[in-house]
């Protein structure tokens, strides 16, 4: 496995009116699928369980409508298989339809084969619902990381354009502190580049900032300035994510999930809605496959670790 090495995120600093258009992004999975319930809820009982991914979506489609704004929906094989006419919405009002693999499945869970197969499931089925090809993949709760050097790899050998796989951070759910925070190439030779989630630097330290849990729980004002910086200072774009499951307070709730699972899934639910239509209105918004197109050129390319990148 390779690694691209350090060095300078971007180039000069940039006022507001002259920001990037930054990645918006939606991982479509229903409430019942998250990673912080994986241990209560079989996949088994999947279909025996009140789905409400399509109604959150139409309120999505309906919020990105009235900004005005286009994005990604990243989306599971699952899901699409159930709900093609949803699927082919999204891509009819000129969205990205992309890859969530099909059951939400950690990558680091699966060996290369299985990965290869997961992936190509999931693709067949979205092409198939959306009508468009799929070149954009994002990995179950970001689980690209040290341990699976292989995914890349597979990913470049379906051919998909890019991934935003990447969560540069230390989590205790996810994570790969040694990876770059902007775009890099992790296939020495390969077309794929990876876009990690957001992060801002704070007195030397990451923090995350690419939306989620983090964007529910913290202010506003935290992601407004962690956004304006990688803008404005890094001159980059901002890669956003959020989950239908966060604008729905009216979701079941699993009384068997651990306390800490519980906190990090249901706090916020009722003001997600109104922050988002805040952040989307105050930033300039895209989606991935053109923010990865225009970050192809400043990429960084693999090449074999040397140190802990930036």
């Amino acid at each position: 496995m390779t690694w691209p090495s350090s060095g300078p995120s971007s180039g000069p600093s940039r006022g507001p009116d002259q920001a990037p258009r930054n990645g918006l992004s939606v991982d479509v999975e229903d409430w019942f699928q998250v990673g912080a319930f994986e241990t209560v809820i079989d996949r088994g009982d999947w279909d025996g369980l009140s789905c409400r991914v399509e109604r959150n979506c139409d309120v999505i489609l309906r919020m990105f409508a009235d900004a005005g704004v286009k994005g990604t929906f990243f989306t599971l094989g699952w899901v699409a298989q159930r709900y093609p006419a949803m699927i082919r919405r999204i891509a009819d009002e000129g969205h990205e339809i992309a890859s969530h693999g099909w059951d939400h499945a950690r990558v680091f869970t699966l060996g290369a084969k299985a990965f290869a197969e997961d992936i190509a499931r999931a693709r067949a089925v979205l092409e198939d619902a959306g009508g468009q090809r799929v070149t954009g993949y994002r990995a179950p709760s970001f689980s690209i990381d040290a341990r699976t050097p292989w995914a890349h790899e597979v990913l470049a050998e379906q051919g998909y354009a890019y991934s935003s796989s990447v969560a540069p951070i230390v989590h205790d759910h996810y994570g790969w502190r040694e990876a770059p925070r902007f775009a890099f190439r992790p296939v020495a030779g390969a077309d794929l580049i990876e876009i990690p989630v957001t992060t801002a630097e704070v007195a030397g330290r990451r923090m995350a900032a690419g939306g989620g849990g983090f964007f529910r729980l913290l202010p506003y004002t935290v992601s407004r300035w962690a956004i304006r910086q990688v803008n404005t200072v890094d001159g980059r774009p901002a890669v956003f994510y959020f989950h239908p499951w966060e604008i729905d307070p009216e979701q079941p709730r699993v009384a068997s999930a651990p306390l800490r699972s519980k906190v990090r899934h249901y706090t916020n639910l009722t003001v997600m809605a109104a922050k988002l239509d805040r952040l989307i209105r105050d930033f300039r918004w895209g989606r991935m496959d053109e923010v990865a197109a225009g970050q192809m050129a400043l990429a960084l390319p693999a090449q074999p670790v040397l140190g802990k990148a930036a």
